[in-house]
C-alpha cells in the first residue's frame, strides 16, 4: 500500500499536469479562432480561381500547356502536410498512416515516389524510416505565411516541368470542426481543371491575350492558392485536434484527482484505525 506522502505527491503532480493541459486548451482555442477565420476567407477565393481556371482551360488543348499535359507516371511526388508539434491526438498519426498507404500502393504498381515533407512530425517519421525525401519544410506553422505556399509550389512546378516528377499529390487534413478532420488526397499536377458550368458562364467570352497566355499566369497562381488553402486547413484542423485532446486530458486529470483523493482518504482512515487499534491494544496490555 502506498504511503500518504506518495499519494499526496501524485495528486500534486496530476494537478500540475491539469493546469498545463487546461492552459494548452485555452491557447489552442484562441489560435483556432484566428486560423479558422483565415481559412474561411481563403475558401471562396480558392473556389472562384478553380472555376475560372476550368473555364479558360476548356478553350485550349491540355497537351499544349506544361502544367496541364498528362504523361505516363514513372515517378510520383507526395506533398504530406503534418504538424510541427504533437499533443494533438491522432492528427499526425492519421495523416502519416494515409500517406504511407498511398506510397505503398504506388510501389506495388511499380512506380517510384519521392516525398516532400511539410511539418516536423511527418519529416521525423519518414526520415527515421529512410523514405526518399526530396525536400522538407518544418517549424514554420507558428509564423505561417503565403510565401511558404509559394516556395512549395515553385518546387513542385520545377520538378514537374523538368519531368523529374510525372504526378504530384497533396495529402492533408481538411478542417470540418474542432473535433473532426477529413483526410484529403488531392492531385496537384498535372492540373485537372473543373469543367465549366454552362448555366454560370452562359455568355461566350473573348480572351485577350489568348487562353494559353492566360493559363501561363493562372496555373502558377492556382498551385499557390491550392497549397496555401491546404496549409490553412491543416493548421486549423491541428488546432482543433489539440484543443479537443487537451480538453480530454484535462477531464481525465480531474477524474484521476478524484480517484486519488478517494484512495488517499481510504489510506488515511486505515492508518488512523490501525493507530487507534495499537493504542487500544497497548492500553489493554497495561491493564494486565
Amino acid at each position: 500500500m502506498a504511503t500518504l506522502r506518495t499519494i499526496r505527491r501524485r495528486i500534486g503532480s496530476v494537478k500540475s499536469t491539469q493546469q498545463i493541459t487546461k492552459a494548452m486548451k485555452m491557447v489552442a482555442a484562441a489560435r483556432l479562432r484566428k486560423a479558422q477565420d483565415r481559412m474561411l476567407k481563403a475558401r471562396p477565393y480558392s473556389k472562384s480561381l478553380d472555376d475560372t481556371l476550368g473555364h479558360v482551360a476548356a478553350k485550349v488543348d491540355p497537351a499544349l500547356h506544361p502544367l496541364l499535359s498528362v504523361r505516363e507516371p514513372k515517378r510520383i511526388g507526395f506533398v504530406v502536410v503534418t504538424g510541427d508539434r504533437g499533443l494533438c491526438g491522432s492528427f499526425n498519426a492519421n495523416i502519416i498512416r494515409r500517406a504511407t498507404n498511398e506510397m505503398k500502393q504506388t510501389q506495388q504498381n511499380g512506380v517510384e515516389f519521392e516525398l516532400i515533407a511539410v511539418g516536423k512530425k511527418g519529416f521525423e517519421h519518414f526520415n527515421r524510416r529512410r523514405y526518399p525525401i526530396l525536400e522538407k519544410y518544418i517549424n514554420f506553422f507558428d509564423k505561417l505565411d503565403f510565401k511558404h505556399a509559394q516556395d512549395i509550389a515553385a518546387l513542385i512546378q520545377e520538378q514537374y516541368v523538368s519531368e523529374k516528377l510525372d504526378r504530384v499529390y497533396l495529402v492533408f487534413n481538411e478542417f470540418k470542426s474542432a473535433v473532426q478532420q477529413n483526410i484529403i488526397v488531392q492531385q496537384l499536377l498535372p492540373i485537372v481543371p473543373r469543367p465549366p458550368q454552362d448555366e454560370k458562364f452562359a455568355t461566350e467570352f473573348l480572351f485577350e491575350p489568348s487562353p494559353l497566355k492566360i493559363l501561363d499566369n493562372l496555373c502558377p497562381r492556382y498551385l499557390n492558392i491550392e497549397i496555401w488553402h491546404a496549409l490553412l486547413e491543416s493548421f486549423a484542423a491541428e488546432m482543433g485536434a489539440r484543443m479537443a485532446a487537451m480538453s480530454t486530458a484535462t477531464d481525465n486529470a480531474k477524474e484521476l484527482i478524484f480517484q486519488l483523493t478517494l484512495y488517499y482518504n481510504k489510506v488515511r482512515q486505515a492508518t488512523i484505525t490501525k493507530e487507534l487499534m495499537d493504542i487500544v491494544g497497548g492500553a489493554e496490555a497495561l491493564k494486565k
